[in-house]
């Protein structure tokens, strides 16, 4: 099927951004008289149902990126604000299948970022169309906030003194994998209205993958962790030595 990626301006193609809106249109059904350029069908979705106004009536599927907790303090009420407009806007057009990027939940208390993750897949679900979430952890390549912040570390310091949580395990997944899985979600109905946790095939410690980064870039570094460094410390070190905001670090 040929299809048409409408996004927002300024949105990264890596899948990561403030605001990532990418709408997949049916082009085989579209007269020429209703062809539209990507620029012309460019979509921002910042909360406000206003700027959702330009969605084409005709669209088959939409792939939900959205990720604003960098942009706002109170990016729990942003993301649902989002998701509702969405799914009403998008309700108003023939669409057949959500699909929606979110982060790995796999505990009964969980923090502020994937509380709020799991609150807009429930509001996205809440739409007419078949929905399916894609819960990845984290996703390795270059626009990726956790990818940057680990290339950060490993190239600014050749010794690092880090908190205990660096021990902690995880099963990143890279980019390409991630659009894999996106591109034969889509429309695919052994997916529709189902949930799938996606990663790669190594289970790592966050220490593991930044010395597997560093040998990657023949950096040979040291990191040594120590169990006195609070979360508000660790933030402070983040926000100091990486490129990450002040807003994501905390």
């Amino acid at each position: 099927m040929d299809f048409m990626a409408v996004y927002q301006e300024g949105g990264m193609v890596a899948l990561v951004g403030i605001i990532f809106v990418y709408l997949v249109v049916s082009m085989s059904k579209k007269s020429e008289s209703q062809q539209k350029t990507l620029e012309d069908l460019k979509v921002e979705n910042r909360g406000q149902s206003e700027t959702l106004e330009n969605i084409p009536k005709d669209i088959d599927g939409a792939f939900y990126l959205v990720h604003s907790m960098s942009a706002n303090t109170d990016y729990q009420i942003l993301e649902q604000k989002s998701a509702i407009n969405f799914r009403n806007a998008i309700s108003k057009t023939t669409i057949k299948h959500v699909v929606y990027l979110s982060g790995i939940i796999n505990k009964k208390e969980l923090s502020k970022h994937l509380s709020s993750r799991k609150t807009v897949e429930l509001e996205l679900n809440k739409g007419t169309y078949n929905f399916t979430t894609l819960r990845a952890g984290i996703i390795i390549g270059s626009g990726s906030a956790s990818f940057e912040i680990i290339r950060d570390l490993v190239e600014k310091l050749p010794i690092m003194i880090t908190p205990k949580w660096l021990n902690t395990k995880c099963q990143p997944i890279g980019i390409i994998d991630v659009i894999a899985f996106l591109s034969k979600t889509i429309f695919n109905k052994k997916t529709f209205n189902s949930d799938f946790d996606i990663g790669g095939p190594d289970i790592l410690t966050y220490k593991e993958m930044l010395l597997e980064f560093g040998r990657s870039r023949n950096l040979k570094r040291t990191i040594i962790t120590v169990p006195i460094m609070s979360p508000k410390l660790s933030s402070y070190w983040l926000y100091y030595v990486t490129s990450t905001s002040y807003k994501l670090a905390v």
